[in-house]
């Protein structure tokens, strides 16, 4: 009866978390620059273009700062912010830290914006662009970005340590994890397709290369020279989450789950055998757009967590401390 008890009220939970994202989501608008900054969408995808042409990782970069800005407290820019005598920031918590790149392209966006709009357009509007636009950059789908969103003034690095799933979660870690931000498992597994581009550091992944036996040997054996045990050799040596299409936005992730060459154990965890998330990963394996769309319907819905709108928060001058 208990465990009844939990689902009912973690389900009723995710409803009213949905409401209140539907509600914020309906202040925002994917006009909201048209008259105050007309040029601001083009100068982000101009420079997220050019960032991504220099270094093609630097794609995967800027999506995973929006996800993390929206995990923690919501999308609010809060990721951005440096450490100062009155806030600790985000920077230094365990999922981030050595790890969260990209806040250089971020500035250079701010500079160019502040120049051409000075203090009109958000730092975590930036984010949730920058996210579609290295998306796009890399082949994937494009969607209509909501905007309006303000920029907090505090950061929490307990709340980065505490919801931010860790690359060791099981599954029902994961879908936990994601209905607290009021996501379901559906959404779960195609934002999880992010993982198509990018790179994960060997401390992530070390533990299931050596302890886990539902992994391709070939792969395992491809990996061992860069990630070493014993634990503290190579820590922050990199290896790709899709070695097939590294730097290609496509359905390769998926492809490569259910061959068993998921790199971290949370990625293995959409494709286990008998999972929830099982039949979906096999549907994106073979079907890229229904991937797209889902990834895309997402992405919009991840991007209305806990946004900051009207008079509230601020817009920064700078995106690494408040005004």
């Amino acid at each position: 009866m208990a465990s009844r008890h939990n689902f009912a009220c973690s389900a009723m939970a995710a409803l009213l978390f949905s409401a209140a994202a539907a509600v914020v989501s309906a202040q925002l608008s994917t006009d909201f620059y048209d008259e105050t900054c007309p040029d601001a969408l083009d100068i982000i995808e101009s420079a997220v273009r050019a960032a991504v042409f220099k270094e093609s990782r630097m794609g995967a970069s800027l999506l995973r700062l929006h996800f993390h800005d929206c995990f923690v407290n919501g999308c609010d820019g809060s990721v951005l912010l440096d450490d100062t005598t009155g806030i600790t920031g985000e920077k230094n918590a365990q999922p981030n830290k050595n790890s969260l790149r990209g806040f250089e392209v971020v500035d250079d966006i701010k500079a160019q914006l502040e120049a051409s709009c000075e203090q009109v357009v958000s730092c975590a509007d930036i984010l949730a662009v920058t996210a579609r636009d290295s998306v796009v950059a890399l082949g994937g789908p494009t969607w209509d970005v909501e905007l309006g969103r303000r920029d907090g003034t505090t950061a929490s690095l307990d709340a980065a340590n505490n919801d931010l799933p860790p690359p060791t979660s099981d599954l029902g870690d994961l879908i936990k994890s994601f209905s607290d931000k009021g996501l379901t498992e559906t959404d779960m597994v195609a934002l999880s397709g992010a993982h198509t581009i990018g790179q994960a550091r060997c401390v992530n992944f070390r533990g299931r290369l050596y302890n886990e036996t539902n992994l391709d040997a070939s792969l395992a054996t491809s990996l061992k020279p860069r990630c070493p045990n014993p634990t503290g050799d190579g820590d922050d040596n990199t290896a790709p989450l899709d070695p097939a299409t590294s730097y290609v936005f496509d359905n390769f992730y998926y492809r490569n789950l259910v061959r068993n060459k998921g790199l971290l154990h949370s990625d293995q965890q959409l494709f286990s055998g008998g999972g929830s998330a099982d039949a979906q990963t096999t549907a994106y394996a073979s079907n890229m757009a229904g991937f797209f769309d889902d990834f895309r319907d997402a992405m919009v819905k991840m991007g209305g967590i806990g946004v900051i709108t009207g008079t509230s928060g601020q817009v920064r001058v700078n995106c690494r401390k408040v005004n």
